[in-house]
């Protein structure tokens, strides 16, 4: 195997571990069990459970990042992009479900970390950038201060729900998600 088939059976690894046994259990160990490798050769790659954290928010923000570019190249008006890119960040299937869960891992493992708190910051940052340009984009005679204030009420209902229907998807599932974000929408009057 190549060693960039390598690197890609690493990350899909440290990903299926983390979303799906949780923060707790992300270790070298477990890393190597899930990629049908040695402990050597996930340590060459990630020296420890820190670079396993720091790698697994990379890509997290990298599939958000390209899936959100797409969605908005795709979208027909500024109205529908900021829908459709505020839905993907929702826990309306399996593979975004399993996103909200790697993003609340990590959010844990930041409390306390600088490193990945930085991390964190930067990423979110680049999210609240691209909520309010397309807020803007949709209401572009709203002063700063309301697209900011919209952009950010909006982020924690997509993160929120997110959080909860990753983690209790009978109670919240994708039509219903679906729902609270049209009337949120709704009642920013942004639909």
């Amino acid at each position: 195997m190549s060693r960039t088939a390598h690197q890609v059976e690493l990350s899909r690894a440290v990903w299926d571990v983390l979303a799906s046994q949780g923060i707790e259990r992300l270790t070298i160990r477990a890393v190597a069990a899930a990629a049908g490798c040695t402990t050597g050769l996930v340590m060459h790659r990630f020296p420890n459970r820190h670079a396993l954290l720091k790698h697994a928010r990379q890509l997290l923000h990298e599939r958000t990042r390209e899936r959100a570019d797409a969605l908005e190249a795709e979208a027909g008006n500024p109205r529908a992009a900021l829908r459709a890119v505020l839905a993907q960040g929702m826990a309306l299937d399996e593979r975004t479900a399993a996103e909200s869960i790697v993003w609340m891992g990590f959010l844990a493992a930041a409390v306390g970390d600088e490193d990945l708190l930085t991390l964190h910051r930067t990423n979110n940052k680049a999210w609240r950038v691209r909520i309010s340009r397309l807020v803007s984009a949709t209401e572009p005679d709203w002063p700063e201060e309301r697209v900011t204030t919209t952009a950010f009420a909006l982020i924690a209902m997509v993160e929120g729900a997110a959080a909860l229907a990753s983690t209790d998807p009978a109670a919240y599932p994708a039509a219903v998600q679906s729902a609270m974000l049209d009337a949120t929408l709704a009642g920013f009057g942004l639909t």
